[in-house]
C-alpha cells in the first residue's frame, strides 16, 4: 500500500465514522455495570506496544467490548493497524491523530494508552478529565509530579485506572509472591532485578524535515520544542531523556514493581544510589545504558537494587540459561534466610531452599512468557464493578514504582544519593536533584497543579 493510498484509506475511515461516533452514549456512569453492557474502547499509540493492546481489545470482544476508535500521530502506521483491524474482525473504527478529539467524543468509555513516556501521565489526566477510564502503559509518568497528578485525577473525577505492570495478573506469578509472603524462603533480605538486553546502538541524529504523514507537532506534545530527528520517533525516544526514562523507566518498573509489592512496601524509598554511564556505542543516547540503584526503604531490613548491562552478559540463577527471558538475562530475584526465589519471566516462579539450594515449589507457563490478556481482563472487570479495589495494578502503584525509576535516574544524573521524604514527595536537601522530580511543559500540553 503507498503512502497516499494509506491516508485516503485512513481519511475516508475517519469521514465516514468520526462523526458518527459523536451521537454515541454517553461515558459510563459511576453505577455498576452489568455484562450486557457494551463498552467502547479507544487505543492511543499504535506501534509497537499498541499492536498489543489492539489484539487484546479483539479478545474482549467476548466481554462485549468494542474497538471503538484509533489514535496514533504516524499515518502509516494507522493505515496499517486499521487494514488489519477490518481484516480482522470486520469492524471500523473511528480514527484520530489528535489525543484531544478524540477524548471529545463522548461514546467512547476507556482509553488504552500506549504512547511514549512523555505522553502518559498528560493522556491519562486528560481522559479522566474527559470522564473515562483509562489502562495506561508503564511507567505511569515521564517524571515524579506529573505520577502524582495523574492519581490525583483518578480520584478527583472517580476514574478506574490501571497501570501496564502486567505481572500482578500472572497466576503464576501471584503464587510465587502469595508463597513468599508465606516465608517460603524465610526473611527476605535482598530483592535483585536485571536487565541485560541487547541493546544495538541508536546512531546519530539526522534532522531535516518531518516525513509526510507524521503529526510531530502532537507527537511533542509537553517535550520540548525540539527539530524533527530520526531519533526522535519509534523506539529510539526510550533513550533520551525529554521523553523516556531509560531501562530502568522501561524494563525495569515491572522487576521494581514487583519488588515492592510482594514486600509490601507501600511508603516511598528513603535512599537512593545510582552509578552507571553510556558504554560499548559511540551515539547520540543520552540515559546509561549500565546502570545500577541501590534502594534503602526506612524502618525496613532490607536492601533493593537493580543492574541493567546493555551487550555481551552473563546470565544469572539460570534466569536466561535454564529459561529463556526477555534479554539475555531479564528478571527477579529475592533472597532469603531460608532460600531464594528466581522470577525469570511473566508466567513462572522457581524456588530453591536451605544450604544445598534444595528445588522448592514452582509454577511455570512456558508458553505464555507476557500475560497481556489477565492484565486486560481485570481492567475491564473494574470498569464493570466500579470498584478501585478490584484493580490488581491501581494507577497508585503505578505511580510508586514508576518514582521508584524516577528517583534511580536523578540519582544518576546527580551523580551523588539522593534522600527521600515519602510524606511530601521531595528529595531532602538537595535543591539540583529536587527540580528533576519535574519538568517544564509546552503549552498547551500542560500538566497543570489542579488537575
Amino acid at each position: 500500500m503507498s503512502d497516499s493510498t494509506r491516508r485516503e484509506f485512513v481519511r475516508a475511515a475517519a469521514a465516514s465514522t468520526a462523526g458518527a461516533s459523536m451521537l454515541g452514549a454517553p461515558a459510563l456512569a459511576a453505577g455498576r455495570l452489568s455484562a450486557n453492557d457494551r463498552i467502547r474502547a479507544a487505543v492511543v499509540g499504535l506501534r509497537g506496544r499498541g499492536r498489543s493492546h489492539i489484539a487484546a481489545v479483539e479478545k474482549l470482544a467476548a466481554k462485549n467490548v468494542e474497538l471503538a476508535a484509533l489514535c496514533d500521530i504516524d499515518e502509516s502506521v494507522m493505515a496499517q493497524r486499521l487494514r488489519d483491524h477490518v481484516e480482522r474482525t470486520g469492524n471500523k473504527p473511528a480514527v484520530y491523530y489528535d489525543i484531544r478529539k478524540l477524548l471529545e467524543d463522548k461514546s467512547i468509555d476507556v482509553v488504552f494508552q500506549a504512547t511514549p513516556n512523555h505522553w502518559h501521565a498528560l493522556g491519562t489526566i486528560w481522559a479522566c478529565q474527559a470522564g473515562k477510564d483509562v489502562y495506561v502503559e508503564k511507567p505511569l509518568s515521564h517524571n515524579a509530579f506529573e505520577g502524582k497528578q495523574a492519581v490525583r485525577a483518578a480520584r478527583r473525577y472517580g476514574r478506574i485506572v490501571q497501570h501496564g505492570t502486567q505481572n500482578r495478573s500472572s497466576p503464576e506469578i501471584i503464587e510465587g509472591v502469595q508463597k513468599l509472603k508465606e516465608g517460603l524462603i524465610g526473611k527476605v533480605y535482598l530483592a535483585r532485578g536485571l536487565a541485560y538486553k541487547w541493546r544495538n546502538s541508536i546512531g546519530a541524529h539526522k534532522k531535516g524535515p518531518v516525513p509526510a504523514g507524521i503529526h510531530y507537532d502532537l507527537w511533542k506534545g509537553p517535550a520540548p520544542d525540539r527539530p524533527f530527528s530520526n531519533l526522535r520517533l519509534h523506539n529510539k525516544w526510550h533513550w533520551q531523556w525529554d521523553y523516556g526514562n531509560g531501562e530502568l523507566g522501561n524494563q525495569g518498573v515491572h522487576q521494581l514493581d514487583m519488588m515492592r509489592w510482594a514486600l509490601d512496601l507501600h511508603e516511598h524509598p528513603s535512599r537512593v544510589q545510582s552509578m552507571g554511564g553510556m558504554f560499548v556505542h559511540e551515539d547520540a543516547q543520552e540515559t546509561p545504558n549500565a546502570q545500577t540503584v541501590a534502594y534503602e526503604y526506612a524502618g525496613r531490613d532490607l536492601y533493593l537494587n537493580f543492574e541493567i548491562r546493555p551487550w555481551i552478559s552473563n546470565v544469572e540463577a539460570g534466569i536466561g540459561e535454564k529459561w529463556p527471558t526477555h534479554g539475555i538475562c531479564t528478571g527477579l530475584l529475592f533472597y532469603g534466610s531460608e532460600g531464594y526465589m528466581a522470577l525469570p519471566h511473566y508466567g513462572a516462579y522457581y524456588t530453591y531452599l536451605g544450604k544445598n539450594k534444595k528445588p522448592g515449589p514452582f509454577a511455570e507457563d512456558p508458553k505464555d512468557k507476557i500475560k497481556n490478556q489477565p492484565h486486560f481482563d481485570n481492567f475491564i472487570a473494574a470498569v464493570r464493578s466500579r470498584k478501585v479495589g478490584d484493580l490488581n495494578a491501581d494507577v497508585e502503584e503505578g505511580h510508586k514504582s514508576s518514582l521508584m525509576a524516577h528517583l534511580g535516574n536523578i540519582s544518576y544524573r546527580v551523580r551523588r544519593q539522593v534522600r527521600f521524604d515519602s510524606a511530601t514527595e521531595r528529595i531532602v536537601d538537595d535543591p539540583e536533584a529536587d527540580a528533576l522530580l519535574a519538568r517544564k511543559y509546552r503549552e498547551p500540553f500542560v500538566v497543570r497543579e489542579d488537575v
